[in-house]
């Protein structure tokens, strides 16, 4: 029981940067190298696509750890993963016609 009260405190704050990287993909890309431009650099969409996607993987990576520390039940987690191989291979294919534009 402590250890799946710990594992979800310190997947609090993953879940938090996790969602402030998918809503502010250009803030995040800038953090700690923002002073090297004298001016605001613009990110291709391809780039903003690839960041909102990683973080997104992310989520769902921590949501399977989570959903096995909690119920520890084989077909959830199973779901979960089939549903981030779809959304992997979604978000690679919107990524590459972006790209080929």
């Amino acid at each position: 029981m402590a250890e799946t009260i710990v594992t979800i405190i310190f997947l609090i704050p993953i879940y938090g940067l996790s969602i402030l990287i998918y809503f502010y993909p250009e803030e995040s890309m800038l953090f700690g190298q923002r002073w090297m431009y004298k001016e605001e650099p613009e990110f291709s969409e391809v780039a903003i696509g690839y960041t909102k996607l990683a973080s997104v993987i992310v989520i769902f990576l921590t949501t399977i750890i989570l959903v096995n520390a909690i119920f520890d039940n084989s077909f959830i987690i199973l779901l979960i993963v089939l549903g981030l191989f779809f959304y992997i291979i979604y978000g690679v294919l919107k990524l590459r016609k972006k790209l080929l534009k």
